[in-house]
This record gives C-alpha cells, structure tokens and sequence, in this order.
C-alpha cells in the first residue's frame, strides 16, 4: 500500500484539524510506532503509509469529537487521500464508533496500538525516569490491571487488539514498549521544534 503523502504533509493536515499539543503528540507517537511496527512485521517497504496512518488516525478528534472517525473520510478526502488510508483510520474506531472492522494487518495493529501507547506514555510519566526506556511488562501489567489508572485508556480494546493479532497481551505490551522506546526522543524533539510543550 503506498500513499502520496509523507511524514511532513501529513503532520501539516493532522495541523490543519488539531490545535491541542496533547493531540499532535499522540499523532505523531501513534505514526512512529506505526513505522516502528511496519518493519517488526516484516512490512518496512510500506512505513510511509503505517506511519501516516499513525498520524492521522484522530484527525476529526479534537473538532467533532462527537463524530470521530465518521467527519475523518471527509476531512480526507478534501486532501485527496487515498481509500486505503481513510479505510485504515476509521477502521481504527471498529466498536465504538465506527462499523468498519480492521482488515489489513497494519489496521489491526493501529487497532491495538492506540489506546495501549496512552496507557504506556501515562505510565511513563509516573516513572522516576518520566520515561518509557526502563518500563518493563510487569510494571505496565500492573497499571493496566488498576482500571482507575488512565481510566480513558480502554483495556477492552487493548486486548481485543491482541487478539485479533494472535497475540497475548504481554506479546502486545513487550512490542509496543519497545516502538514508544524508539520515538520516545525523536518525538520529543519534534515536539519542541513545533513550540509545543504536551
């Protein structure tokens, strides 16, 4: 799957909709990890479109929270982006608020990623190190288990997500920690270069 868009043009339309520094950071970690998965499951050819995908998965969020991922096809479309990539980012809200399930393996990654990588960076912040680099699954598991802890961060949709991949939740956790270790300084960075302080 290819698409004409890149990390930049993509960061500009997420823009375009979204003012929030929590928002653009979430885009941005939720496409990093994406391109760090792309080649974890033997898919690097593609990174582009799994990391665009990434940022742009809440791009309706912060406007029409009430409509996400049904306004997103719209907001894309004006862009000229591709169906597989409006497939992808609505198929990311599958039973909530959206009836269009996860098909490719990319979009039931996005699936399971999302909602996990805000547990993983709420968790990090409660950490000495406020980091995601010395966070082991055991630690984490005990954060997923205390539901009052990032109470917003759905476990049922963490652990459908491993499912639909054939994984066990720790297997989901183990890969997830290790993509947010390799963004968590680039994003960061990118962050302060915005002038955004999430």
């Amino acid at each position: 799957m290819e698409t004409k868009l890149n990390h930049s043009s993509a960061l500009e339309l997420l823009q375009k909709y979204n003012k929030e520094p929590f928002h653009i950071l979430h885009g941005l970690t939720v496409g990093a990890c994406m391109k760090w998965f792309s080649h974890d499951q033997g898919f690097a050819e593609e990174e582009n479109f799994w990391e665009c995908a990434g940022i742009l998965h809440d791009i309706d969020f912060e406007q029409y929270p009430e409509e996400h991922c049904r306004k997103a096809p719209e907001l894309l479309e004006e862009a000229q982006v591709e169906p597989e990539l409006i497939h992808a980012v609505v198929s990311h809200g599958y039973g909530v608020c959206a009836d269009v399930p996860p098909e490719h393996q990319m979009e039931k990654v996005m699936f399971a990623v999302d909602e996990l990588t805000g547990l993983i960076g709420a968790a990090a912040k409660m950490r000495p190190s406020r980091s995601a680099m010395d966070m082991e699954v055991k630690s984490l598991k005990k954060k997923f288990k205390d539901k009052r802890f990032a109470a917003g961060c759905s476990r049922d949709i963490i652990s459908q997500g491993a499912e639909r991949l054939g994984w066990t939740l720790e297997e989901l956790m183990e890969k997830t920690i290790l993509a947010m270790r390799s963004c968590e300084e680039p994003v960061k960075k990118e962050m302060q270069e915005l002038g955004l302080e999430a």
